[in-house]
């Protein structure tokens, strides 16, 4: 009999794993990421408060892209979280790749945000 592998609830389970080691704080919040095969999402939380202080996605009207599924436009949204970051006051997080690996749309979106100012 052959196992089957169910991707999602291996993706669950690194995502639990990561969140019990990393928790953001008021001084370092946490860089959510979250991609779907469409669009790629991401937010800077507070834990400690439980809110969400800066967001940034594909789908919002400020970020005009034609595709959200790809490098590019993973590299514009990550420019784009770190200057809203920024202007918050915001220059430091703790990157929480949600369970994916860190290349692609991760990694560009994570070098991106480097690049624009913010640390992690």
């Amino acid at each position: 009999m052959i196992k089957r592998v169910n991707r999602s609830k291996i993706k669950a389970k690194k995502h639990k794993s990561i969140r019990n080691k990393i928790n953001g704080t008021a001084e370092r919040p946490r860089l959510s990421v979250y991609r779907s095969l469409k669009n790629i999402f991401v937010q800077i939380i507070d834990d400690n408060s439980g809110k969400t202080l800066v967001s940034a996605s594909t789908i919002e009207k400020g970020a005009k892209l034609e595709n959200g599924s790809n490098v590019d436009a993973a590299k514009k949204i990550g420019e784009l979280i770190a200057k809203k970051a920024l202007e918050k006051g915001i220059d430091t997080v703790v990157f929480d790749r949600g369970g994916y690996i860190c290349t692609g749309r991760i990694k560009a979106l994570a070098d991106a945000a480097r690049e624009a100012g913010l640390k992690f």
